[in-house]
């Protein structure tokens, strides 16, 4: 095994780990909470869809796991790489639907959208529904295309053990433009998001260093907080989503299996999984807050 499979290994144990961690606290605060955060249900599920999206590209899942199953290798491979874009695909949707999220709730009433403030955890319920049956078939072509390894020429190598055959151009160029145009939709929205928050921070900074000019202690108010994080998620999101257009176009000209260009991508790939539950974690103070309880219990437990 290579050293990057290795590194990958390790990293997605990470992004398994602290998503778990995260979907498991969200859903234990929706189920106590009567009225959930629009956040809590959307970072509830952005954890689901990233515990999902790991385990499909881990080597051991398709190898041992499938195959003690007795699927065809067809199946297999259709199975793991459909689920795969699946899941990439709402990580994109739910990482815009964020930001629009934390758009809507720090907007003032004059805001366009500060009509959805008071009913947003309805409409991110039912933005769901639309995500997930837009990604479920912008992705269908990987169910018919997708085969197991084989001696034809014209195929796609994506992984050790499954290709993609070739297809007519025509329906290629359409689902190109449909994924295309589907995945700069939702980019866009992150980035016009992304410039309304750093507009609010500047100015919140400004009536900060006001307060501060008349000996008034300020503080962070959780409305930045929230907004900072989302800030960091999107800047994330976008710069290993370019990176990972790089590498998939670099492999495309290659059309061979490589398996050092493909562990590189499944590292790059994998990032923003492994790191948005760490940013999500570190900057909720409720969990925070529980996790000192923890180390100081701990503690008091070890010096008694």
């Amino acid at each position: 095994m290579s050293s990057l499979k290795h590194v990958y290994y390790f990293q997605a144990g990470i992004g398994v780990l602290t998503n778990a961690f995260l979907f498991l606290f969200h859903i234990f605060t929706i189920y106590w909470d009567h009225r959930p955060k629009p956040t809590d249900v959307a970072t509830c599920h952005l954890a689901f869809v990233h515990i999902v999206m790991l385990f499909t590209v881990l080597d051991i899942l398709s190898a041992n796991m499938f195959m003690s199953l007795n699927f065809p290798n067809d199946l297999k491979c259709k199975a793991l790489l459909y689920i795969f874009r699946v899941m990439r695909g709402l990580s994109i949707c739910t990482t815009s639907l964020l930001s629009i999220i934390q758009v809507i709730t720090i907007s003032p009433s004059t805001f366009c959208l500060s009509r959805f403030k008071y009913k947003l955890t309805s409409h991110v319920i039912h933005a769901f529904c639309y995500f997930w049956s837009l990604s479920l078939f912008s992705n269908s072509n990987m169910i018919i295309y997708t085969v197991a390894h084989s001696n034809m020429t014209n195929i796609l190598n994506v992984s050790k053990y499954c290709s993609l055959s070739s297809m007519d151009p025509i329906i290629m160029e359409l689902y190109f433009i449909l994924t295309l145009s589907q995945n700069v939709f939702f980019v866009g929205i992150m980035l016009l998001s992304s410039a309304y928050m750093v507009i609010f921070l500047s100015s919140h900074q400004k009536r900060s260093e006001y307060l501060h000019s008349i000996n008034t202690s300020p503080r962070t108010s959780p409305a930045t907080r929230a907004t900072q994080t989302v800030l960091w998620l999107v800047s994330l999101f976008v710069i290993m989503y370019c990176l990972d257009i790089i590498i998939t176009s670099f492999l495309t000209m290659l059309w061979k299996y490589d398996p050092v260009v493909l562990d590189i991508q499944r590292l790059v790939g994998s990032v923003y999984a492994t790191i948005s539950p760490l940013v999500l974690i570190s900057s909720d103070r409720r969990i925070t807050g529980i996790l000192q309880n923890v180390i100081d219990i701990a503690l008091i437990l070890k010096s008694s």
